[in-house]
């Protein structure tokens, strides 16, 4: 009845502690057998706290354990479900101790999240009771009266509870019954009590068998043989001086160090009072860590104490005298914490590579921090080196964020080592560190840059299609595809070429390549855009203008625009017999299309009739008389005179200029018919409008008449009366303008006359609306400038005084 009432409250204990650790201490719990087959299903722990099993995977959810603990139990990802990992023994876990929790933690990311689970490890009879030696010898005295109690040595059980000894039974004999007693911490222990006296010399020693019973379902037993010799009396057992000794003992004490000393006295005397001193229980741990001197009582340490690894040890000593009567006691070791344990940092999780873009408190990764000691030498501070864009922030319990604190940019650094310190704060003070390798993944941020603002290229004109015109080059600071640079050219109109007409580019290389020749009267100069893009998601691009200059080769000749360059009409000038020498008389006028010096012209008289008679300017084209004329000068004069650029190599032309020395072309016979018939012509056709206009017609023409020669009469002439201008026609729409070569320039106009009224041919001179005018004095006036490149200007000249209009 007695032992009924002990174990009602027994259990009645433990379901409340259960209870109230489950309430303040977990988020959920659980009660397990021990020994369970690995893949048992503990619980649905995803159910039981309420998680999203579909978020599962991705928020990485695991469970961990402290320290280097054996991984008991796992989380089937796809049910929630939490599992049997390993082997679960109660006993090697929490050895004697009734309540045995197993505390594990769920983890989760993206947030952090974290549930502390308990498991409580629940007793199977797994566990057969055994004796600490196969042979208990007991000497007992024949004068031992009946009812005379003997203690015998106790069995252990590693189960606990109901699992546990719970009797002894002895085998039957006629001397001994078995009386099974209850300690004050609940422990059963055995007496042999003298039922019939004994003899010695009917019987010197007796063999009986003590079987030890636990609680279980079946129940497991074990046995042990008691050897008592019977002697002569001896009726004082051993009596220590305390029920229960109680020891401190810092951890990683020494071999050789005294824990504590037992000490019992026996009131016999003589072999009797000596009392020797034995373990009578303990557990393996603790046989390797401590010894027992027989004699002395003397518990020392022989192995490694560590409060890591267990925090107090219960061990019971027995006292025996010389007959064999025994006691025992009890000692509690507890075992005191240093710090020796340094702080151990875990990397539960990193996000590696971390993106540049990232933003301003990004969780990069989650820290946790272990201390195996105890109170405050397990508290822990944790630092992060300076200089890095990161710092740690505490979360829940010994677990800290990595996050950013500014941005990163991989251009400038591709990886960092960032070191973690953690220190305990115990005496001394116990730290570690651990280096985090964080890589920066690369964002298309960076544009592709051109080397150059502008580029500015030279092509020779009549270049061969496909060759390289220029070339160029753009960086871009990304990594891989986002730094690959793509060049096009940007779509545009050049003189009404589309640019993908005239140049393409490499898209690879940058390089500028000429899809036609140029011509550099066409094409003096134009711009186009190129732009380079990355390869990135989204692209980046720039542009950049290029500027293609066509370099003038001379591929044209020179172009004569008075004479007539056909021929088709013949252009006599008069050269009056009065002329002195270095009298101006003609002009040949020129122009070249090409540029610079391929457009400087220089003149020459190649054929004539009278080769010293006449002279050319060299750069001016302008024929003068190199002596007066004399008598004896034939009148018709042909000169042949050709014009010649200064290109490599030069290219020439030839013109025909006819000159007539005379007073009037009226005496010169080969003119006469040409006047008449012309003359002729010209009044049939009069007579034919007089006609047919009748009046109206005829006062027009007088009118027009009137004022020709009213005009005549006022307008000053250079040489002759009467003159057609000759069309603009001959001034080709390209001929060039280049300042200094001696060439056309776009600002002289040239009007050249023919007579209709005299069957004479005459000319009159050039006329520049930017550089000269005709002065009061019949004076030509040419501005000059210094860097003439044909040598000094030549000075005015005074013209011979034009004939007025009567």
């Amino acid at each position: 009845m007695e032992y009924q009432i002990h174990l009602m409250n027994f259990c009645v204990w433990l379901c409340l502690s259960i209870f109230i650790v489950q309430s303040a201490y977990g988020d959920v719990s659980y009660s397990i057998p021990e020994e369970l087959k690995r893949g048992s299903v503990i619980g649905n722990v995803a159910k039981d706290i309420g998680l999203d099993l579909k978020r599962l995977s991705s928020r990485k959810a695991r469970i961990d354990t402290e320290g280097n603990s054996r991984h008991l139990v796992d989380i089937n990802l796809r049910t929630g479900e939490l599992l049997v990992a390993d082997r679960i023994d109660r006993e090697e876990l929490c050895s004697e101790k009734l309540s045995c929790v197993l505390n594990v933690e769920l983890m989760l990311e993206n947030p952090l999240e974290l549930h502390r689970i308990l498991i409580q490890i629940m007793d199977i009879n797994d566990n057969s009771p055994l004796f600490t030696k196969d042979v208990i010898s007991l000497e007992i005295g024949e004068h031992a009266i009946k009812g005379a109690a003997f203690r015998v040595d106790v069995a252990n059980d590693a189960d606990i509870g109901q699992n546990s000894i719970q009797t002894y039974a002895l085998e039957a004999n006629e001397h001994f019954v078995l009386a099974v007693r209850t300690k004050n911490d609940g422990g059963k222990y055995s007496e042999l009590v003298l039922d019939k006296e004994l003899d010695r010399e009917k019987e010197e020693a007796l063999t009986l068998i003590l079987t030890a019973i636990d609680g279980g379902a079946p129940p497991r037993s074990g046995s042990v043989t008691i050897l008592i010799s019977v002697l002569d009396a001896n009726d004082n057992a051993p009596v220590f001086a305390q029920e229960m000794y109680t020891a401190s003992l810092l951890e990683n004490s020494p071999t050789d160090t005294v824990v504590t000393k037992v000490s019992a006295t026996d009131a016999d005397a003589g072999a009797n009072g000596e009392v020797t001193y034995e373990f009578s229980r303990i557990s393996e741990k603790a046989r390797k860590l401590f010894t027992l001197n027989e004699k002395s009582g003397e518990i020392k340490v022989i192995g490694s104490v560590d409060f890591e690894d267990e925090s107090k040890y219960e061990i019971h000593v027995q006292g025996k005298d010389g007959t064999g009567l025994t006691s025992d006691t009890k000692i509690s070791i507890e075992i005191i914490d240093v710090n020796d344990n340094a702080p151990v940092i875990y990397l539960k999780s990193l996000n590696n590579p971390v993106p540049e873009n990232a933003p301003q408190g990004t969780e990069v990764g989650i820290i946790n921090v272990q201390d195996r000691d105890s109170d405050s030498n397990r508290l822990i501070r944790c630092t992060i080196q300076q200089g890095v864009p990161f710092k740690l922030v505490p979360s829940i319990k010994n677990y800290f964020s990595l996050l950013t604190t500014g941005e990163l940019d991989r251009e400038l650094v591709t990886d960092y080592n960032i070191t973690i310190t953690a220190t305990d704060e115990g005496s001394p003070p116990l730290s570690s560190s651990k280096v985090v390798h964080l890589s920066v993944a690369d964002v298309n941020d960076n544009p592709p840059v051109f080397s150059k603002q502008t580029y500015i290229a030279h092509v020779t004109e009549n270049n061969t299609q496909g060759s390289s015109v220029a070339s160029v080059t753009a960086t871009d600071h990304d990594w891989r595809q986002n730094g690959t640079v793509i060049y096009s050219l940007l779509p545009g109109e050049v003189n009404g070429f589309p640019v993908s007409a005239l140049l393409s580019i490499n898209g690879d290389t940058g390089v500028i390549h000429a899809v036609r020749s140029f011509d550099y009267e066409q094409f003096k100069e134009f711009k186009v855009k190129v732009l380079a893009r990355d390869n990135g998601s989204p692209p980046l691009s720039s542009n950049v203008t290029v500027s293609i200059h066509v370099v003038d080769v001379n591929d044209n000749s020179p172009q004569i625009l008075y004479p007539s360059p056909d021929g088709s009409s013949v252009m006599t000038e008069l050269v009056p017999r009065a002329a002195p020498a270095a009298s101006l008389v003609s002009k040949v006028i020129a122009v070249d299309a090409d540029s610079g010096q391929n457009a400087w012209l220089s003149y020459s008289i190649i054929k004539a009739t009278d080769p010293g008679l006449f002279t050319i300017g060299v750069h001016s084209g302008e024929i003068r008389t190199q002596r007066d004329i004399s008598e004896s000068d034939a009148i018709k004069q042909d000169l042949i005179v050709a014009v010649k650029d200064n290109g490599q190599p030069s290219l020439s032309v030839t013109c025909t200029m006819y000159l007539v020395i005379s007073d009037n072309l009226a005496d010169i016979p080969e003119l006469k018919d040409r006047s008449h018939e012309d003359n002729s012509s010209k009044l049939t056709t009069y007579l034919i409008i007089a006609l047919v206009s009748v009046s109206t017609f005829f006062l027009t023409f007088m009118i027009i008449a009137l004022a020709v020669r009213f005009c005549h009469r006022r307008k000053p002439r250079l040489l002759f009366d009467g003159a057609v201008a000759i069309p603009t026609a001959y001034l080709p729409p390209n001929y060039a303008d280049v300042d200094g070569t001696m060439t056309l320039r776009s600002g002289y106009n040239y009007d050249a006359y023919l007579t209709t009224g005299s069957r004479t041919s005459d000319f009159k001179f050039v006329q520049s609306y930017n550089d000269g005018t005709l002065l009061a004095d019949r004076t030509m006036s040419k501005s000059c400038t210094a860097d003439e490149p044909f040598g000094p200007c030549e000075e005015p000249e005074t013209l011979p005084q034009p004939n007025l209009c009567k």
